[in-house]
């Protein structure tokens, strides 16, 4: 008897099929499998994108320390050079205390502009946020009918 296409030998092994073809049980498995592997992909992008973003943060905040640093010396001298321009009109202990007392006036309304921006501030509570969440708790809770 000669073999066609569609007879089975007696002696052939079970072929398995391609997966995706096995069932619904075989392409769940599969499916689980692939949304591990998407999840496990997904966190490890999302690990290199806060490790480059720390370290350019790192370098901002280094770069911006630096700055300040160089801001700071610069208004010291600046100071120096006004005491030392008023110094030439009067004597140079009177120049140094007017630009001191300059200083201090202006540290005075900036530290009375940072305690009004505080009281304002404080507490660090989203009321806004909260006052939303409670009106789409309560739209949820009455089903959307009034």
């Amino acid at each position: 008897m000669q073999e066609t296409e569609h007879e089975i030998p007696a002696n052939a092994t079970p072929v398995q099929e391609p997966p995706g073809i096995g069932g619904l049980g075989a392409t769940a498995k599969e499916l689980a499998e692939r949304a591990s592997t998407l999840i496990r992909l997904e966190l490890e992008l999302a690990a290199l994108e806060v490790k480059r973003k720390l370290g350019l943060l790192g370098t901002g905040i280094g770069l911006g320390v630096g700055a300040a640093v160089l801001l700071f010396y610069a208004v010291g001298l600046g100071l120096a050079a006004i005491a030392a321009g008023i110094a030439t009109a009067t004597s140079v202990w009177l120049a140094l205390l007017i630009v001191m007392l300059g200083v201090v006036l202006i540290a005075g309304i900036l530290g009375a502009l940072a305690v009004r921006a505080i009281k304002k501030g404080a507490p660090p509570v989203p009321e806004q946020a909260i006052h939303e969440a409670k009106l789409t708790k309560e739209t949820l809770r009455h089903d959307g009918h009034q």
